[in-house]
């Protein structure tokens, strides 16, 4: 599935594309995603101007005069900005036609993403307002990961990719993460110190700007939308590495299944 960087990604590159422009129509070929897409979404935007463009976790908010589309790619999910005479493909679901002469399409061949329209106020959508603060926002510190923790006996791994504590951080990010900041994944979360929950909400943030840098990890169905995948993949120190030497000390990496997930962590470095 898409993590955070690819989302990122994803918005960068539409939003040149999209911001400021009317929406002339909505067009559904497909209506079973993952959630059926309400009959009313398209009367709703039709005629509205595209004021901003954001991302809330996972969730990509278009963010028009009277509410906000949202969109989740799901497992398979793309979007590309194209002339709106291009004809569609078998997955084409969803056209945004603009007032350009361009559309933004939707292709989603497993159909796990969704489409809705949120009527203002948008952050209390039960799909968003549960979720906890951004990783790459001051709202994210070491200190509250640790006040968060207190008393908590899951694994720490399961803690950080837990969205009511902090939003996006998948398990390739989650390994990635544990592994830049020594702390091995299986350890309970209410048994790390303040000091090296610093530790790992800096790894949190630094790993993540590193893959949205690179154009987010390349993986079975994604691609950027521009049509080229990823590059993070390359970077990575520990996922999907098992018996390869790690980087920081030549143990060989180890695999385990923490929380019904593939984890991989270094049995030297990270304790």
């Amino acid at each position: 599935m898409p993590e955070l960087p690819e989302v990122e990604t994803s918005l960068r590159g539409i939003a040149p594309h999209l911001q400021g422009r009317q929406i002339e129509q909505l067009i559904v070929r497909e209506r079973r995603l993952r959630w059926p897409i309400a009959p009313d979404v398209e009367a709703a935007v039709a005629g509205q101007q595209v004021r901003d463009l954001r991302r809330r976790a996972k969730y990509l908010l278009l963010d028009l005069d009277t509410g906000a589309l949202m969109l989740h790619l799901g497992m398979s999910g793309s979007l590309r900005v194209l002339p709106a005479d291009t004809p569609p493909g078998a997955h084409d679901h969803v056209d945004l036609r603009l007032d350009d002469g361009h559309c933004l399409r939707l292709r989603d061949p497993r159909r796990f993403g969704s489409l809705h329209w949120v009527p203002p106020p948008v952050e209390q959508h039960p799909l968003l307002r549960a979720l906890g603060p951004e990783p790459l926002s001051d709202a994210f510190h070491g200190d509250y990961l640790y006040r968060l923790s207190r008393g908590r006996r899951s694994a720490v791994k399961c803690f950080i990719m837990d969205s009511r504590v902090v939003v996006g951080v998948g398990n390739i990010y989650a390994s990635e993460s544990l592994h830049l900041a020594g702390i091995h994944p299986v350890r309970a979360a209410g048994h790390v110190g303040r000091a090296r929950y610093e530790a790992l909400a800096d790894a949190i943030k630094a790993v993540l700007n590193a893959a949205i840098e690179q154009g987010g990890t390349s993986l079975r169905d994604f691609v950027r939308e521009d049509g080229n995948p990823g590059y993070f993949k390359q970077a990575l120190r520990v996922y999907g590495r098992e018996g390869a030497p790690c980087p920081g000390c030549g143990q060989a990496v180890r695999q385990r299944r923490i929380g019904q997930r593939s984890s991989f962590f270094c049995p030297r470095c990270q304790h």
